[in-house]
């Protein structure tokens, strides 16, 4: 079956930084800057008070994903399968960003599909910077190198603007694929935050989120029809530009100290292209946990 697995990287909160602590408080004011540090940066709080009390940072972000089904642009390919995805992200106060990817999924062979390395750059502008724009080039290594894939590598830039309080926000990111073949496609993200418990360590929440995914598409169809009493299989490859997937995600995320814990349950609308068929809307579960190491 041939596959094509489309992975970007967009860092959003990329904050330039300012301001300079009194040295005699520093000890007394660790903690907090810490907390601070985390909120600002994984656009949680607002950023006005990280911006007080930081000057330049850098940090590692290690995570790992699990998802109980694996989906395609919101299709079932017809494996029943989980996925794993780990992540690693360093993040720098300039504006620098970079990561190392790569998914696992137990069905496939090869079960560890690909690797991906992502650089990238951004930063606040506009209005008390609330808005951010960001772009990133990822590179794709398939473990199966005779397998054609004909995406090795993506550039992304993404736009988003939030409220001051960080509880409403919206993004669109463009990705243009290259390699043995070319793609585009748009995402537009618009997410909600429903703070549940809130204390100085801990942060119990719900963020709701609406994607919609228009995009260059080849998928491959089949069709099984009867002549002269034989049956026969024809496969069809659609190439096709526009509306994709929507997709709606409720995660429940629970943050403390530097881990960070997120409990999901995602459903696709998938949009039927030409020639597509019996398309069935599809739903998975995730669980994410994640942490933060201030260097």
């Amino acid at each position: 079956m041939k596959k094509t697995v489309i992975l970007f990287f967009l860092l959003l909160g990329i904050l330039n930084c300012y301001g300079q602590n009194n040295s005699s408080k520093k000890n007394e004011n660790d903690s907090i800057e810490e907390d601070e540090i985390i909120d600002a940066l994984l656009g949680k709080e607002d950023e006005e008070e990280f911006l007080r009390s930081a000057t330049r940072f850098h940090f590692m972000h290690v995570s790992l994903e699990y998802n109980n089904k694996t989906y395609f642009s919101g299709r079932d390919i017809g494996t029943d399968q989980f996925n794993i995805s780990p992540q690693i992200t360093y993040l720098h106060s300039s504006g620098f960003f970079g990561g190392l990817s790569g998914v696992y999924y137990d069905k496939f062979s090869p079960e560890w599909d690909y690797t991906a390395v992502t650089m990238g750059y951004g930063k606040n502008f506009g209005k008390s910077n609330k808005i951010r724009w960001s772009t990133s080039y990822a590179r794709y290594f398939y473990t199966d190198a005779s397998e054609d894939n004909p995406f090795k590598n993506s550039i992304s830039l993404g736009l988003e603007i939030d409220n001051k309080k960080k509880t409403l926000g919206t993004e669109i990111v463009a990705t243009y694929l290259f390699g043995n073949d070319t793609s585009f496609q748009v995402i537009s993200t618009t997410y909600g935050v429903l703070s549940l418990f809130k204390t100085k360590k801990q942060h119990l929440k719900l963020r709701p989120q609406l994607n919609i995914v228009i995009a260059q598409q080849t998928i491959q169809l089949t069709q099984t029809f009867t002549f002269r009493e034989q049956q026969s299989t024809r496969y069809i490859q659609n190439n096709d530009f526009g509306l994709i997937n929507t997709q709606l995600k409720i995660p429940l995320q629970y943050d403390v100290n530097n881990f960070d814990f997120e409990l999901g349950y995602t459903i696709n609308f998938p949009t039927a292209l030409e020639r597509e068929t019996n398309l069935k809307n599809t739903s998975s579960f995730n669980l994410t946990i994640s942490y933060l190491f201030d260097l």
